[in-house]
């Protein structure tokens, strides 16, 4: 039997057990956070400032949506709803007229929670932005203890990882073997010690967390349709979170105009995006 909680403020999930077993980070050791929605950016912006339509707008890190207040649009027993429209306080970070739609349901016979985001175009012109997930599930990754496993192997001939320094997408090249051995992650207390760990490239749909020591799958996570994957946490904390994004943050050269941001998605008037994510259990 799986159970969820959810609150307005940033339509954010903020439990997920099965059987009475919690998966999902308390928000409060090392990090207030359970499981933030990334929106309008992902990442950093250049000196927190971005040029959009010539003007320039301030935005803090992923965006303003996980510190906005949704309004519940549908319960039931096995889904929720939520939305935010744009409004005085968005259109001064970000001169878009949008409607962002978050959605959980819970699927009991296959074990598994689905996040659903969809972004509509309520404006006269095209609008730009960036989406992704930011996940924390309880593991004590310092210990050595687990894993992550993607379903395809070789892996690592095709990933490539991008770096962040200071917040921002660097130009080093980075040794994938030296994260990724053919499609194993291996999690210690040295891993996040350059923060989040950046992929794209994958081949792989679905990425697991297993527990080595106990020989037990933790849950598996499908990001179909991501082209980014990143992992993180804090240094010894006890979470990992798995991350599917759409984009990124700025890179350290950026010219800091949106429009020209890598991987921008573009919606014209009255168009829909729709993407989703799967939590499966064990």
């Amino acid at each position: 039997m799986i159970e969820i909680e959810t609150k307005k403020e940033g339509a954010e999930l903020i439990s997920i057990k099965k059987d009475g077993k919690e998966y999902l980070h308390d928000g409060v050791k090392d990090w207030n956070r359970h499981a933030p929605v990334l929106f309008p950016i992902v990442g950093a912006l250049k000196e927190n400032k971005t040029e959009i339509l010539g003007n320039t707008y301030e935005m803090k890190q992923h965006g303003f949506a996980r510190d906005s207040v949704f309004e519940e649009v549908l319960k039931n027993e096995n889904e929720i709803k939520y939305c935010l429209n744009y409004n005085e306080e968005t259109l001064k970070k970000y001169p878009f007229k949008f409607k962002l739609e978050i959605s959980y349901e819970i699927l009991q016979e296959e074990n598994k929670v689905v996040t659903r985001y969809e972004v509509t175009n309520i404006d006269d012109k095209e609008i730009i932005f960036g989406l992704g997930g930011h996940p924390a599930f309880k593991c004590d990754y310092s210990s050595g203890d687990y894993i992550l496993k993607f379903e395809k192997e070789n892996e690592d001939e095709n990933i490539e990882i991008l770096e962040l320094t200071d917040g921002l997408i660097n130009n080093k090249k980075i040794d994938t073997k030296s994260i990724l051995k053919k499609n194993i992650i291996n999690l210690d207390k040295h891993t996040f010690l350059k923060d989040a760990i950046i992929m794209k490239n994958i081949k792989s749909n679905k990425i697991k967390l297993i527990n080595k020591k106990e020989n037990e799958d933790v849950l598996e996570f499908d990001f179909t349709g991501f082209p980014y994957l990143a992992i993180w946490s804090k240094k010894g904390a006890p979470f990992v979170c798995i991350e599917p994004w759409f984009n990124t943050a700025d890179k350290i050269d950026s010219n800091e105009i949106f429009e020209e941001k890598e991987d921008i998605i573009e919606l014209k008037p009255n168009e829909k995006f729709k993407c989703e994510y799967k939590v499966k259990l064990f």
